[in-house]
């Protein structure tokens, strides 16, 4: 392999010696190889960015641009042999070979609302729970461990793609088998098909319960036709995906789901290796009064041990108490099971990575190199990677008015055909932008296109958050245009729109030559004179300006949140109760 050869920091050799050697596996988290190469992570990101690719200190890898990195600072890289598949991304390279021991899979149920999830949960605990303590279910900490034939199974007990998702785009993985909840009586809805897409871009194998097969409307049949439609084909359709008809209320099915779940398991080989320092992610948090910051935290590799210095997130400390999913004081946690962590500084985020370091000292250095991770992807960033010569997609999820608006942008960006790069539509469907859309985009590296809608209130929150590009447009030629531009790598600056503030109309009042929008400001601002969109169910009804603002009879310059006024758009009168007024700016956004 023909490396170069630099004078980098981690190079070990002085002058006239040959480079050393150095394995590596096929993904690894940025953090872990600036710990391999003896860098620091400021060091690796800076190698990745003059290479062209942009990557956080907590993402992950693969092996090309780590030997990149590599060679760089002077070392030769060699690929390690392949490790089992079931191992989660970034921790691959730290089981040492012989290690690695069998562990538990772990499960999170996901599906659409009222399909059964949580009943589906409750059963199998009542029957199942391990040790046969069910009394200790009142105090379960948001994960709990049950047996089946001997073998343990942890399950998640947050269910819903959201969460599950969360912890994707915070860097962890902390799933190893989705299992889709669908009702029989009901088919595939909206946020079944948001579960697929989350579950498939995390790349964990998907398990179908078909629910609810005791009610009289049942049709379990249409269920696995409609799963054949998203590229789910059933077994005994020919496919490989694992179909369980179940009953929730009457039990039926659920040993077989179990059974299902386990030989799913023995076929994905999952291991870990307990005896290295703890790797896991924050499934809960919470400031306790008594005990302050606490922590449920799923261990996924090495062991966690009271009295060790651990960092989640921006948050460090010493583990002063662990306890089970009963509640019970345990002295260390291992691989697959969930424990309640005391101990740390604050709070952290659900989904943050926890990670077990030497000491106080690398703790502290830690969290502050987590702090200066790099942004994430825009559609201007990507444009520079790809000049670069990087091969790259395009992830995008799209939202709009209509279906048959998703159907033309998709068969616009189909015709944008260039050599290295295409456009991958991950997730599409009609209405708001929502928090699980911005959270499977944090996840994905992807950018969220609004077409015709807008986003729901806690949305853009989130985005900035989670560090996601949100782009709207009503013309679809732009939007194709933008897209193209960036695939060839020469978007020009652009604008962006900043919402300011959103009222609720509540109440008309007829005056000579229209009608006023009684309102109640609901976040932010109004201004008289900004730019203003008037939203009905989700869609943009009217574009306009803020022409006239009052209170009670005065004229005022602007209206905060938690206040009454009198609104007037230019040009328009047809207000209904509860319309939202959202008013907005746009602002220039250079490269």
């Amino acid at each position: 392999m023909q490396t170069r050869v630099s004078t980098g920091r981690g190079a070990q050799s002085g002058a006239g010696q040959p480079p050393s050697p150095v394995t590596l596996p096929p993904v690894i988290v940025v953090h872990d190889l600036a710990a391999l190469l003896r860098v620091t992570p400021i060091d690796v990101m800076k190698a990745l960015i003059r290479n062209g690719i942009m990557a956080a200190v907590n993402q992950t890898i693969d092996y090309a641009a780590a030997s990149l990195v590599a060679g760089e600072m002077g070392f030769i890289p060699e690929a390690e042999k392949a490790a089992p598949s079931g191992a989660a991304p970034g921790m691959r390279a730290r089981e040492e070979e012989g290690l690695a021991q069998p562990r538990p899979p772990v499960v999170t149920i996901m599906g659409h609302v009222d399909h059964g999830k949580t009943s589906l949960l409750d059963y199998i605990r009542r029957t199942s729970v391990a040790a046969g303590e069910v009394g200790g279910i009142t105090q379960r900490i948001g994960a709990y461990q049950v047996e089946v034939n001997g073998e343990r199974v942890t399950f998640i007990d947050t269910p819903g793609h959201e969460a599950f998702t969360a912890m994707r785009a915070r860097g962890a993985q902390a799933t190893d088998i989705a299992v889709l909840v669908v009702a029989a009586d009901d088919g595939l809805m909206p946020q079944s098909i948001e579960a697929i897409d989350h579950a498939r871009a995390a790349g964990v194998p998907i398990l179908v319960a078909i629910n609810k097969i005791d009610r009289a409307e049942a049709n379990p049949d249409r269920v696995k036709q409609q799963l054949t439609e998203h590229n789910l084909l059933v077994e005994e359709y020919g496919g490989d995906t694992i179909c369980v008809p179940v009953s929730a209320r009457t039990g039926e099915g659920v040993e077989e789901l179990l059974s299902n779940i386990v030989a799913l398991a023995e076929v994905s080989e999952l291991r870990a290796n307990p005896n290295q320092p703890a790797r896991g992610v924050v499934l809960e948090s919470e400031l306790d009064k008594t005990r302050g910051p606490m922590a449920t935290v799923l261990v996924r590799t090495g062991t966690v041990k009271v009295g060790d210095y651990v960092v989640a997130g921006a948050s460090w400390g010493k583990v002063r108490a662990l306890f089970d999913d009963r509640g019970r004081r345990v002295d260390a946690a291992g691989p697959s099971m969930p424990v309640k962590l005391m101990g740390l500084g604050r709070v952290p985020e659900p989904g943050d990575v926890l990670q077990a370091v030497p000491d106080e000292t690398r703790a502290r250095a830690l969290v502050a190199e987590k702090a200066s991770a790099g942004p994430g992807v825009t559609l201007e960033n990507l444009s520079a990677q790809i000049q670069a010569g990087e091969t790259k997609d395009l992830n995008l999820i799209i939202k709009a008015d209509f279906q048959g608006s998703i159907d033309a942008i998709r068969n616009a960006l189909q015709r944008v055909a260039l050599a290295n790069v295409r456009a991958n539509v991950i997730h599409a469907a009609a209405g708001s932008v929502t928090e699980s859309d911005v959270l499977l985009a944090a996840a994905s590296d992807a950018i969220i296109i609004g077409f015709n809608t807008r986003s729901e209130p806690g949305a853009l929150r989130v985005a900035e958050r989670e560090k996601v590009e949100v782009r709207f447009y009503q013309i679809i030629y732009e939007l194709v245009e933008d897209v193209e531009r960036s695939l060839r790598g020469l978007l020009e600056p652009t604008t962006r729109e900043v919402v300011e503030g959103r009222a609720e109309v509540r109440q008309l009042f007829g005056i000579k030559g229209g009608n006023v929008a009684g309102s109640w400001v609901r976040d932010g601002r109004i201004l008289r004179g900004a730019l203003a969109r008037l939203l009905r169910g989700g869609r943009v009804v009217f574009e306009s300006r803020v022409s006239s603002l009052r209170h009670f009879r005065e004229d005022v310059r602007e209206m905060t949140a938690g206040f009454e006024c009198g609104i007037v758009l230019e040009g328009y009168s047809d207000y209904r109760e509860g319309d939202i007024i959202e008013t907005y700016r746009r602002e220039r956004v250079e490269q």
